[in-house]
This record gives C-alpha cells, structure tokens and sequence, in this order.
C-alpha cells in the first residue's frame, strides 16, 4: 500500500518468503488499473534490483523488496545502486541467513549488507511500515541515497493489526512527483559511471571531475547529513497525517533511568512491557529503540544515554568472532563522547527463537542483580 500510494512506477521483486506476498499484492494493483506502473518480472533477486537501477536511472520512481539471502543475492547490485546515487526504496521482511535453512526472523541479513552505502530504518509494528515507505521516498528523492526499510519477517510482515491508511490526496501534498537528477536522453549524451581514475580529472569542458574516492567522500558526506533530512522529513510528515518521526530513536520511560535496554525492531514494544516489570520491582528502566540505524544517529544517542549506569544491548544478530552489530556501534558512540556506562550485550531471537518480554526482564536483572558483571556477548534462550 505504501509503493501504491507513492505512486511507483517500476516494480521488480523476485519471491522469497516472508515477502513474497508483497509484489503478489503490487502486481494486482498493476494488473487490475489501480496503480499504473510497470511490474517486471525476473528471474532473481539480483536482476530485480538492476531492473530497479536501471529504471531509477532514467527517471523512474521504483521499488523492491526481499529478503535474506534474497537481499545476499543482491549484494553487488547494493554497492552499485549506492554508487549510483539512486533513491531506490527497498521494503525488507528481515529473515534469518541459510545455511542451515530458516525462514523466520532475525536481522542478520540487513546487518551484512550495512556497509553497501544504504539508509537503514527500523519498524516496530505495521503503521510505521507503510509510513517509513512514504517518508523514505521524499528523503531518498532529496539527497539520492537509497533506503531499506526492514521489518521482522513473520513477526510483522504476517501479523494482522489496525493501520491508518491515508489518503492519496494527502499522500500528493507530501510527496510531490520524482524529478529525477540524472538527464539520459537529452541534447547532449553523458556517460554515467564509467571507469574511474585515482586522480581527479577534467571533463571535456575543462570542468574538473572527482576521482573514485571523491565519489566515496561525496556519499559518506551525505549519510553524515542525512540524519537531519529524515528527522526533517519526519516533521512534515506529523504535520501531514498527524503521526510524528522527527527522532531518530524510540524513548519510553527514559526520562532519570540509569538502566537502559537498547534494541531495535519490534523487539522494543517487547522491551517496552519489560521495563514496566522492572519499574515495579523498583528499578529505573527505560527503553531506547534504535529507528535509524544508518546513518547511525551516533550524537542523539550519546544524548539519550548520558544518564545511563548500565546499558542493556539485546541483538537479533550476530558479527561472529565479536558481538552484536548494535552493541559494537553504541560502544563506539559513546567511547567518542567519553561515556562509559557498563555495556552487557545479549544475542536473542535468531532464526525466529521467541524473546517475550519476562526475558528482557531477567536479562536486565542478572545484569543488576551481578552489578555489571556480566561477560558478554550473552546467548538469550539456547538450550544447546
């Protein structure tokens, strides 16, 4: 619904559960006249999104989405879409990775692919799904940069719950029509990504051009800024439909907690409910939720956490022979400004392993029941 009201034009997806029933959805949409686009099919992920690629670069709105090794297959095409400064939105049910097979939820596949130069956002139930669809295409549109939107596989993208859905009308007003930054078919012809030198070079007017690594710069400078165009972009949507995203984290009962459990996904409605256990046993909870993950919103959440004695990491994901992908970063954010809470880090929910609530409440309370002293990354629920 949200591709449909952001009135997309080019549609390829290839079916990898829990996605698939996605572009059956969107197809209906072409198929039947409600929405006038082009669904294209393929015969892999990896062609999916250079069907995206290459419409985005001849001016046309697009989207996919997949999943796990679906979004593995795609890896190349990731680097190259980043690349190309393309504002390709991807709708992403997070599953975990095979081998050995599994189709149920953890994040690891968009935590590999978090180095490819994309915008990562991360959804705690379905009304921010479709929303984040709509807000990723006016930033992406902005700065040209694509953006995933991931969401837990099964755990959202097959749970049924009331969403508002607005109306095209109002979806208009926020979203204007693409004009795209790239003219291919115009007076004059352009090369687009040719083979780059390690030395700058003059263009065939004499105009200098970036080198491969000033391109790299370019794209880094933008993801650094980026943060401020999606809480930006986050404000007008509020005034719009009246459902605010001008943060880039999630804060629930924040306000003089020294303990802070930090997750990301649906898992902080569940860390939610946890620390209202903990409050009632006396302790001084609260819950951030990572919403954005790249840009990593590293200075808003040094300001969340300056309070914090002790952080609780819970990861739906692993970098194995370390830790926690999350946990690494918000260590990094804070040694940066000279924050030094003890930081317990625990890997849960792999490949659909249920974490319910009284979970993260006994995590947090061994953590504070052994006064930090709890050696990490901790593995949450494995029996074997």
């Amino acid at each position: 619904m949200g591709a449909k009201l952001s009135r997309v034009q080019v549609i390829a997806a290839y079916p990898i559960t829990p996605q698939s029933k996605i572009p059956e959805t969107l197809v209906k949409y072409v198929d039947s006249g409600e929405l006038e686009a082009e669904f294209i099919r393929v015969e892999s992920e990896h062609s999916a999104l250079t069907v995206c690629i290459s419409a985005s670069t001849v001016g046309a709105r697009v989207f996919t989405a997949t999943a796990a090794n679906g979004l593995a297959y795609m890896h190349e095409q990731l680097h190259w879409a980043a690349g190309a400064r393309l504002p390709i939105v991807m709708a992403l049910a997070n599953r975990g990775l095979g081998a050995p097979w599994t189709i149920f939820n953890d994040m690891q596949d968009s935590i590999s692919q978090r180095d490819t130069g994309w915008m990562q956002v991360y959804c705690r139930d379905n009304q921010e799904i479709l929303d984040s669809i709509l807000m990723g295409y006016k930033i992406c549109e902005q700065i040209h940069v694509p953006m995933m939107v991931c969401f837990d596989g099964f755990v959202l993208s097959h749970t049924v719950m009331p969403v508002e859905i607005p109306e095209q009308k109002q979806v208009d007003r926020f979203l204007p029509s693409y004009v795209p930054h790239l003219q291919v078919d115009g007076p004059e012809p352009i090369n687009i990504n040719p083979v780059m030198l390690a030395e700058p070079r003059d263009n065939a007017r004499g105009v200098a051009c970036p080198s491969y690594m000033g391109f790299r710069m370019r794209l880094q400078e933008t993801l650094e800024s980026a943060g401020e165009v999606i809480r930006r972009v986050g404000g007008e949507f509020g005034e719009i439909f009246g459902r605010d995203y001008e943060c880039l984290l999630w804060e629930y009962r924040t306000e003089k907690a020294d303990t802070i459990l930090l997750t990301m996904g649906s898992l902080a409605n569940e860390a939610s409910l946890a620390v209202d256990m903990l409050r009632e046993k006396g302790y001084k909870a609260g819950v951030i939720g990572l919403r954005v993950f790249r840009p990593f919103p590293a200075e808003k959440l040094r300001q969340a956490l300056a309070g914090a004695k002790q952080v609780v990491i819970f990861d739906k994901n692993i970098s194995y022979g370390y830790e926690g992908a999350t946990c690494t970063e918000t260590k990094a954010a804070l040694f940066e400004g000279g924050l030094h809470p003890y930081i317990a880090n625990y890997i849960v929910g792999l490949g659909g392993k249920n974490v319910v609530a009284s979970d993260l409440e006994a995590a947090t309370l061994e953590v504070l029941e052994n006064k930090g002293r709890v050696n990490g990354p901790k593995w949450l629920g494995v029996a074997v």
